[in-house]
């Protein structure tokens, strides 16, 4: 039996390739059917925020990384209600839906998994 994870995105978009890195092991694990959660937590929220323009930032869009994850299987996508609040976001700004979790429903999806890995 597969063990699964959760990986957990922190980084916003253009703050490094850190956001990159966590959505290619997500579709890599995902194409392997690995049962895995992605979390949207501190400034990784920021990916989920429609209407990026990072070129004006000479970075690539992750939007098009986004909007695979359910064609490779990874549709269970969280997201820190308490990060969004802190960020000004707006559930309904988000450009993929995403389960808002309070603090006390993140320890327990903590729990849920085999594996944790915070990138």
């Amino acid at each position: 039996m597969s063990k699964s994870m959760l990986i957990i995105s922190r980084q916003a978009p253009w703050a490094g390739p850190s956001a990159r890195e966590a959505l290619d092991i997500a579709l890599a694990g995902g194409a392997f059917d690995l049962p895995l959660g992605l979390l949207f937590l501190d400034d990784g929220v920021f990916q989920l925020a429609a209407g990026q323009q990072p070129g004006a930032l000479q970075q690539k869009d992750l939007s098009a990384n986004l909007q695979a994850l359910p064609l490779f299987g990874v549709e269970e996508l969280f997201v820190s209600s308490r990060s969004l609040a802190e960020r000004g976001l707006d559930e309904a700004a988000l450009a993929l839906p995403a389960q808002r979790l309070d603090d006390t429903a993140l320890t327990l999806l903590l729990d849920r998994f085999d594996l944790v890995v915070t990138i």
